[in-house]
Formats: structure tokens, sequence, C-alpha cells
């Protein structure tokens, strides 16, 4: 098939739920991709923070490859070994005392299954998310999911949420009461912006719920291995969380989503109370371990921390020389660049130039790339960034009306 059949077949019979861009990706290595007619991007897009080990690292490949020939999917009805091998594997990079996991395919059901683990061991309703959060889009992920234009169309949601701002532990402690059972929080907020917390407010969080009696959960689904500069986000802030919810990035590509408790809390769950089919299927677990191997190996934690830091004060200039950038913010390499009007013609006009990025509302360009980038596409990315808001702001003085 051709460009324009793929994009007229994908329009005509996939629900039209999704933000297109004009372009049909056919292939990646590292943190390249490629079009239907063979151009070259540099991706910073990273499919929203899954890829931090790259597109298609060999040893991923390999070991989907491996596990392909062997067995796709075994119900966790029986035991299996790549599921164990990757259990295991899970158990040795997380905080002690973080023992116990559920698996599942995607960072909304590890979010689902944080919601009723909450609720089951502490025996009441209530959980206390953060204005400005996104969970995920099921109805009990999107009833914590703050922003109304994801909400309003599907009301009633789950009853029970409240919403307290970000950074604020005076709100929290107000906001908990009696059948309160959980805080979910995320470590950074991506899809509002790469809003990072005041530096106290997670040891001062956890400190709230210790007293309160209520749990910690922690939404690590863009945040975690290694993206932030730190193989979880919460290790910035030296704090241990109760739950913590893993996805996007685990299994270096491949879905899969992760739900790791305290083994007390994780025990409330009883046979029956929570499960699912294609969680922990042998293919997904033999992915995972691959692509933590990679992770832990190849440092790139380390990595993310470096970089990231590199691309921030490369972006810091592009802030210092064009009046139309309000502010750069971000750990490792979950980066934003805020502006001072709506970023959709600088995201067109990078991709026309071969470089992909994110949005996270209507003013904010977001960079998730691999953490395989390197030191000179970062250099690409940046001058290309440099190019398209100079010709958006030359653009926007020539419409401003003459005196």
């Amino acid at each position: 098939m051709d460009e324009m059949e793929i994009v007229d077949i994908e329009q005509k019979y996939m629900a039209n739920v999704y933000s297109k861009r004009p372009v049909v990706i056919t292939r990646g290595k590292g943190a390249l991709v490629w079009d239907i007619n063979g151009k070259e991007y540099i991706d910073c897009m990273g499919a929203y923070g899954v890829c931090i080990v790259g597109h298609c690292h060999p040893r991923v490949v390999e070991a989907i490859k491996k596990q392909s020939e062997k067995l796709i999917s075994c119900h966790c009805s029986l035991y299996n070994d790549a599921r164990s091998e990757f259990l295991q594997k899970i158990a040795t990079i997380t905080p002690k005392g973080l023992d116990k996991a559920f698996l599942a395919n995607s960072g909304t059901e590890a979010v689902e299954t944080a919601i009723k683990l909450a609720r089951k061991f502490k025996g009441k309703p209530e959980i206390i998310a953060f204005m400005g959060a996104f969970h995920g889009k099921t109805m009990g992920a999107l009833s914590a999911t703050w922003n109304r234009k994801y909400r309003d169309p599907f009301e009633p949601l789950v009853p029970g949420f409240k919403h307290v701002p970000y950074g604020d532990c005076e709100k929290v402690k107000d906001a908990i009461t009696d059948k309160t059972a959980a805080i979910l929080v995320e470590p950074i907020q991506g899809e509002s912006g790469i809003k990072i917390p005041p530096e106290n407010f997670f040891p001062d969080l956890r400190e709230v719920c210790n007293d309160a009696g209520v749990l910690l959960i922690c939404d690590e689904v863009q945040t975690g291995f290694g993206r932030t500069g730190r193989l979880f986000a919460f290790e910035h802030y030296g704090v241990v969380p109760d739950v913590v919810c893993l996805a996007k990035s685990i299994a270096g590509g491949v879905p899969i989503g992760i739900t790791v408790a305290r083994d007390d809390v994780m025990s409330s769950f009883k046979v029956g109370d929570h499960s699912s089919t294609f969680g922990g299927n042998p293919l997904a677990c033999a992915a995972a371990c691959a692509a933590i191997d990679v992770v832990v190996e190849e440092k790139l934690p380390d990595r993310a921390a470096t970089l990231g830091k590199y691309f921030k004060e490369r972006l810091e200039v592009l802030r210092e020389k064009h009046k139309i950038v309000r502010e750069v913010r971000g750990l490792g390499l979950m980066i934003g660049m805020e502006f001072r009007f709506d970023v959709l013609n600088l995201i067109l006009g990078s991709m026309r130039r071969g470089v992909l990025v994110l949005d996270a509302g209507r003013n904010i360009l977001r960079f998730l790339p691999p953490l395989v980038i390197t030191q000179e596409q970062i250099d690409q990315v940046v001058n290309v960034l440099d190019m398209v808001i100079g010709e958006e702001e030359s653009e926007r003085l020539r419409s401003q009306p003459s005196n």
C-alpha cells in the first residue's frame, strides 16, 4: 500500500479518537524513525514515552523472537518460566518492601488495579488525586484524572474521588477524612505540562500519609524506568510509596502494565478479586526482561540525567533568544517548553524538518525521546526548533496590525 491508501484505510475503519499527524511511520531504530517514503525523523515523542531503550533494540527484538518460537500466551492460572524471571527481575530493581506485583497490559490498568487494591486493603472508598493529574481514560483512572474535557462526556464517573492542588500538602491534610483510602500522585505531572512539585512536597506527603494511615500510590507510568535520571522518579525525593503503577517503557514497546505494592497491601487481594487474561503473558515478560537488562547495564538513567541537563541548557538558550518562549522545565529526558501561544505550527514545522515532538496542552511542547538519543541528535533537534520558533515569531510579528 502507498501512503494515501494507508491514511484512507485508517480514516475509514479506525475510531476517530486520535489527533493524527500527516505522516506514515513504518520503521524505527534507536532514536530514529522513518516514514513510508524513507524520510528520517529524530523521535522526541518516543511513542508517548514508551521507547526508553530505543526503537527495536536488538536485545528486545531477540528476546521477542526467541519467546515467540516457544510460547506466546499463558494465562496466570498456570505457572510460566518467562513470567517468573520477570517478576524476580522487577523485585530486584524496586525498593525493598515493594515485593508483590500484579501484571496487566497498560498504564490505565495499572492505575485501576491500584484503586481497587487501596479500597480493598483499607476498606474505605475515597481516593485523593490532584488538579492537573492524568491517570488514564478507563472509568476508574478517568475519575482520578483532572481535565474536564476527558471527564465530562462520560459522567457519572466512579464516586469517591477528590482533587486538591498539586504540591500543596496542607490542602491534602484538609481533604483527608475517615473514609480516605489513598493518595494517588504523579512524581511529575506529564500530561498537564511537565509540572515538577516543590522540593519538600513528596517527603511531606509521605509523612501526611503515615500520620493519617492512608496509602501513598505513585503513578510512575510516564516517569518510571530511568526517564527522569533515576530508575524511578520518587527516588529524587527520598520517598518510598506503598504502591507504584508502572507501564509504557517496561517491555521495550510491547504493551504491559504493572502494579507493585507492599506484600501486606497486595495480599488483601484474594483469588478472583482481580485478574487479566493477557496480563503476564510470556511474550511481554520476555521483552520486559530484556528491556530492564538494557536500562540497567547501559546505565540509561545516568544517561538521561546527563543528556537531559544538556538538552535543557540548549533549550534555555532558545528561551533567551526567542521572547515567545515562556519557560523550560523538566527532569532528565522528560522536558517541557512552554510558549505564549498554541504550539501546533511548531509541531508541524518540526515534523517537516525531520523532528517529531509532542504537546502537553495547547501551549507546551513535550520531549520524551528514547534514552539512547545522542548529543548530536539533540543538537539537531535544537537547531530545528530554533528555525521553526524563529519563523513563527516572525510570522506573528508580521500579522500584528500596524499603528
